[in-house]
C-alpha cells in the first residue's frame, strides 16, 4: 500500500511524507502536475490501472525521471476537481471504472493534491473513447499505458477467467510443494495440516522479480516467523523452512503461504499456537505487500485437511474434531489488512476455533488474544 490510511482520511501532509520517499512511477504509481487536458488521455490512464493491477494517481506532483521532485505544493486548489474526474471516467471509459478520489488541501496555502485509487477491476476489458480501445498498465516511463496486444486480450475478456485459472495453478503447486517437503522427510502426507494464503484475486504478471524476493524477505527481518535462513528455490519463488514441519512460500505473482502440521507427533493440537501462527502469518503478510506496494484486492484461503477425530485440548477440557476439512475463501483489501490487522485476525480465529470445535467462552476473546500476541512480539 502506498499509504497507510483509508484514502478518505488522507491530508495535504500525508501526501507530502509520501513524496518525500521518492517512489518511482511503477505499474501501480502515477504522478500528475495538472489534469491533462486532453481527457481522453487521462481517461485510458485510469481504464489501464483498472485493466491491469490497479494503481493510484496523484495530482500535484512535479517529477523527474519518473520520480516526484519537491517542492512538494501540489497543483492550484480547483473546487470542482472531483466532478471533473467522474465526468471523465463516465463519458470515456465502458463500462465504468468506480474509483476513490481524495481531495487535499492545503490548509497553510492555496495547493491541493488530488489521490486518485483504482481498483483492479473484474469488469475487464475497460475501454476507452470511440474507438474503444483496450490498454493495460506496463510501468515503463516511455510507454506506461499501452494498446492490448491480442495474446493480453484473453486475460481481460469473461471477466478474468485466466487470471482465476492461474490462482489455482499457483495455489495447487504450493499445496505440492509443501507434500514434496514433508516426503523429503519421510512424514506421511495424510496427517492434519493447515494453510493459511494470501493471494492476489486477479494474478496476471509478476508484481516482483522472483530473483529479488530473498533480499524482500531479508528486508520484512521477522525472525520470530521465519526462523530459518536457509533459501530453497522453485519455479517463481522461494521456500524457507520454518522448522521441522512448516514452511513459508512466497511467489514472485504476489503468493505468501503458511503450511504447517498441526500435530506432527500424533498427540493434541496446540490451539493456542495454532492462532498465534495465524497472528504473525498475517504480520509477515502485511509487512510482504507493503514492500511491493501491492494495492490490488486479495484472496485469503485457510484450509485445514485430514482433521477428523484429532483432539484440541483447552484449558478446561478436551474436544474431538468433528469437520474432515475446513476451508474459508474470503477477499481481503490490502488496507484492511494493514489498517485492522487485529479485527482482520480475531475473526479469522474466532471461525477457526468454531470449527475446531473450541469454544471462547467470552465476547473478544479472540481479539485480546490477538492484541496480546502482537504486543508480545512488537
Amino acid at each position: 500500500m502506498f499509504f497507510s490510511k483509508p484514502i478518505n482520511e488522507l491530508s495535504f501532509e500525508d501526501v507530502v511524507e509520501f513524496l518525500k520517499q521518492g517512489i518511482a512511477e511503477n505499474t501501480m504509481l502515477d504522478y500528475k502536475f495538472m489534469l491533462p487536458k486532453n481527457n481522453e488521455k487521462f481517461a485510458k490512464t485510469i481504464a489501464a490501472f483498472a485493466n491491469t493491477m490497479g494503481g493510484t494517481i496523484i495530482v500535484g506532483v512535479k517529477d523527474e525521471n519518473d520520480k516526484p521532485v519537491p517542492p512538494f505544493t501540489g497543483q492550484p486548489f480547483h473546487a470542482k476537481i472531483r466532478p471533473q474526474i467522474e465526468s471523465i471516467i463516465q463519458n470515456y471509459i465502458d463500462p465504468v471504472v468506480f474509483v476513490d478520489i481524495a481531495t487535499c488541501k492545503n490548509p497553510r496555502g492555496n495547493g491541493m493534491f488530488v489521490v486518485i485509487n483504482i481498483p483492479q477491476s473484474n469488469l475487464t476489458p475497460h475501454l476507452v473513447g470511440d474507438l474503444k480501445r483496450a490498454y493495460i498498465r506496463t510501468g515503463q516511463s516511455s510507454r506506461p499505458e499501452v494498446i492490448v496486444h491480442p495474446d493480453k486480450l484473453p486475460w481481460l475478456l469473461d471477466n478474468r477467467r485466466k487470471s482465476q485459472s492461474l490462482r489455482h495453478i499457483l495455489l495447487d503447486k504450493a499445496q505440492a510443494h509443501f507434500n514434496n517437503f514433508l516426503i523429503a522427510q519421510n512424514i506421511k502426507t495424510n496427517q492434519l495440516t493447515a494453510a493459511f494464503t494470501l493471494i492476489p484475486l486477479y494474478p496476471q504478471t509478476p508484481s516482483v522479480s522472483y530473483k529479488d524476493l530473498p533480499a524482500l524477505l531479508n528486508k520484512i527481518k521477522m525472525k520470530d516467523f521465519v526462523l530459518d535462513p536457509q533459501i530453497n528455490t522453485v519455479q517463481d519463488g522461494i521456500i524457507v523452512r520454518k522448522g521441522s514441519f512448516s514452511t513459508v512460500e512466497l511467489n514472485s505473482y504476489g503468493l505468501i503461504s503458511y503450511r504447517t502440521l498441526l500435530n506432527p507427533q500424533d498427540t493434541f493440537v496446540d490451539f493456542k499456537k495454532v492462532f498465534k501462527d495465524i497472528v504473525l502469518f498475517f504480520k509477515f503478510a502485511s509487512a510482504f505487500y507493503k514492500q511491493l506496494g501491492f494495492i490490488s484486492p486479495l484472496l485469503n484461503r485457510v484450509y485445514i485437511t485430514n482433521a477428523r477425530g484429532s483432539l484440541v485440548k483447552t484449558s478446561q477440557e478436551t474436544k474431538q474434531i468433528a469437520e474432515d476439512f475446513i476451508r474459508f475463501d474470503k477477499n481481503l483489501d490490502p488496507l484492511n489488512l494493514h489498517e485492522n490487522l487485529a479485527q482482520t485476525c480475531a475473526s479469522l480465529i474466532e471461525e477457526i476455533a468454531w470449527s475446531l470445535n473450541i469454544p471462547f467462552k467470552e465476547e473478544n476473546a479472540a481479539l485480546k488474544a490477538v492484541l496480546a500476541i502482537l504486543n508480545e512480539n512488537d
